[in-house]
């Protein structure tokens, strides 16, 4: 592997209303307010010229820096040396309980702090709206920064002496200083008092949110990590978890795969819940759960695969004028996969919502059940048992009979059994038992007899690593022959040399893909412990650990070729899948309980 691969070195921070990104200069390169898809105020990342700046930096001459997180938490560190000295940018979005809610606002607070030296910084604040079409224009008040031309009043309250941020003037930092932004609702409160309290409130927040995870102490700094990334990614006010919060950021330079991420995948929902549940956060879960239940199905009862964190399906795909990430066209907002048909969604409900049918230990289950849902549902699986569609991996000009999406048909059937029992509701029981019939029979419409494995779709060769979930999800014994002989061959087609896994290698709308996919290779960590090779399980989920940057963070694509970091990112599909295999061999070996953090 080279050394000059390609990493995102940048963290992320949110409260569950926003995120924003912070690089390694201690610039705030993304971040969208006043939701996760709304435009950015600081786009950077996509755009030097058109996005805005928000940064921090020694005022001259050469610097190294580092950032790390405060353990536990979503509170990031930005350290920076230079040969005058040393000093320290807290970063946070506030998050903590407050009459008997979570306070979450649209408030970015930025601490900075001498740690050594006599050091002179720069401060620039340059806030921008429309992706980059509107410039705030700076107004000075007694003691903040008002930036008008924007879609809400944005003010920056701080105790830096104004004119040297409206004049990018340097200053030497010998004491504490904070700057918090604010979108709409201005910060009107003693500033040094209110930040060092919200975040003192706020990492306190997070570090109870842990210590009610349920983690095992194998890896568990991986699955702290990821779990406190996933939980940032779920819009609180409707309960919708997002992919990614980032567009554009492409699968490989050049491909012009670059996609906007940041809405709510159906394709998602059983890997996210199941990773939730896992982990004992059942909060998300029944947010999550509330969210798919507020979505209305067209007159058809369909449901698409992929919605905004509001439930509707207002983002057509459009591309906008800006230079991309390291010059990598188009930029893109909007996702045609909206469009698409992709039926594994219902059964990917279905699936999601049993514990809300089964589990004693969510109390408020009574609430979230609704029967009707549920025959929602399987007259969806039942509209689709025998429909092309685009697949899981949204092809969008090549429609077939997807193995993918008959392995949920079976999945999500064989949930709602289980929910027609737990409601005694005889005719749901029968129902889902004839479907889950007729899914297996398309499921086993896929085997080739000569490659001794399951293919993409009825009529086919093509491997598909998505195929690996009949193993772990149980519908291959994994005992068998046909399971080891299923996993062997995928292996052959799919794996690269380091344990990365393509999704498949054919063209397709794009041509042949170039990166990896990294759930894919986790989905495989799965696989083999499920299969029973422990050590082999084991010993490819450590390798993959390389594939996060510093801060422990995972892209969604990774280059097999040098270990380089491509996608949107962080991915919380990547996050997922490390949470899940962790899981899954920790349980396989039997690891000594669950430890409270």
């Amino acid at each position: 592997m080279t050394e000059r691969k390609h990493q995102y070195e940048m963290g992320v921070i949110g409260n569950c209303s926003y995120l924003a990104y912070i690089d390694k200069s201690a610039n705030i390169s993304w971040m969208c307010w006043p939701k996760f898809d709304s435009s950015f105020v600081f786009g950077g990342l996509l755009d030097r010229d058109k996005g805005g700046e928000f940064s921090i930096m020694p005022a001259e001459g050469e610097f190294s820096s580092r950032q790390y997180y405060r353990s536990n938490t979503n509170v990031l560190c930005t350290e920076f040396e230079s040969k005058d000295g040393k000093f320290k940018v807290t970063d946070f979005a506030p998050r903590f309980s407050q009459y008997d809610r979570y306070y979450k606002p649209l408030m970015l607070i930025r601490k900075i702090e001498p740690l050594g030296g006599s050091v002179r910084i720069r401060v620039v604040c340059k806030p921008v709206g429309d992706y980059g079409k509107k410039q705030g224009k700076a107004h000075l008040g007694s003691n903040h920064i008002y930036y008008s031309g924007l879609e809400r009043e944005t003010r920056l309250t701080t105790n830096i002496p104004l004119n040297y941020i409206q004049e990018e003037i340097a200053f030497n930092l010998t004491t504490a200083k904070y700057m918090v932004l604010t979108f709409g609702q201005p910060l009107e409160a003693p500033l040094e008092m209110t930040a060092e309290d919200f975040l003192r409130n706020t990492m306190h927040y997070w570090r109870t949110w842990v210590k009610h995870c349920n983690v095992r102490n194998l890896w568990q700094e991986q699955v702290i990590r990821s779990a406190l990334v996933l939980k940032i990614h779920q819009y609180e006010d409707t309960g919708a978890i997002i992919a990614a919060g980032t567009t554009s950021l492409s699968e490989h330079p050049g491909s012009t795969r670059n996609w906007d991420y940041r809405y709510c995948w159906m394709r998602d929902t059983y890997y996210t819940l199941q990773a939730l549940y896992d982990i004992g956060h059942f909060e998300e879960l029944e947010n999550y759960a509330s969210f798919i239940q507020n979505i209305a199905t067209k007159e058809n009862m369909r449901y698409n695969p992929v919605y905004s964190i509001m439930g509707d399906d207002k983002f057509a795909e459009r591309t906008i004028d800006l230079k991309g990430y390291l010059g990598n066209q188009p930029v893109r907002i909007g996702n045609q996969a909206l469009e698409h048909i992709q039926n594994d969604v219902y059964g990917q409900i279905l699936v999601s919502l049993l514990p809300l049918y089964i589990d004693g230990r969510l109390i408020d289950r009574e609430k979230s059940r609704s029967v009707q849902l549920i025959y929602n549902l399987l007259h969806g699986i039942e509209t689709t048992m025998y429909e092309p569609d685009a697949g899981l991996w949204e092809f969008r000009n090549n429609s077939q009979m997807h193995c993918y999406t008959f392995l949920f048909h079976w999945a999500g059937s064989s949930a709602a059994i289980r929910i027609g029992q737990e409601v005694n509701d005889e005719k749901m029981v029968q129902q889902a038992t004839k479907l889950r019939e007729q899914a297996i029979e398309q499921i086993e419409a896929c085997y080739n007899s000569e490659l001794k494995a399951y293919t993409q779709a009825i009529g086919n060769k093509q491997m598909d690593a998505s195929l690996l979930k009949l193993i772990t999800m149980n519908y291959l014994d994994p005992k068998s022959e046909r399971a080891a002989q299923h996993l062997e061959r995928v292996q052959q087609e799919l794996m690269s040399e380091d344990g990365l896994f393509y999704r498949y290698k054919h063209a397709d709308d794009f041509g042949k893909p170039k990166s990896t996919f990294l759930v894919c290779a986790y989905w495989h960590v799965e696989a083999l412990a499920c299969v029973g090779r422990i050590d082999e399980a084991v010993r490819y989920f450590e390798d993959l650990l390389k594939y996060a940057n510093p801060l422990g963070l995972l892209s969604e694509d990774v280059d097999s070729s040098d270990g380089s970091q491509w996608g949107n990112f962080p991915q919380t599909y990547s996050h997922v899948g490390l949470i899940n295999a962790a899981v899954r061999v920790s349980r396989k070996l039997d690891h000594p309980g669950f430890l409270v953090v």
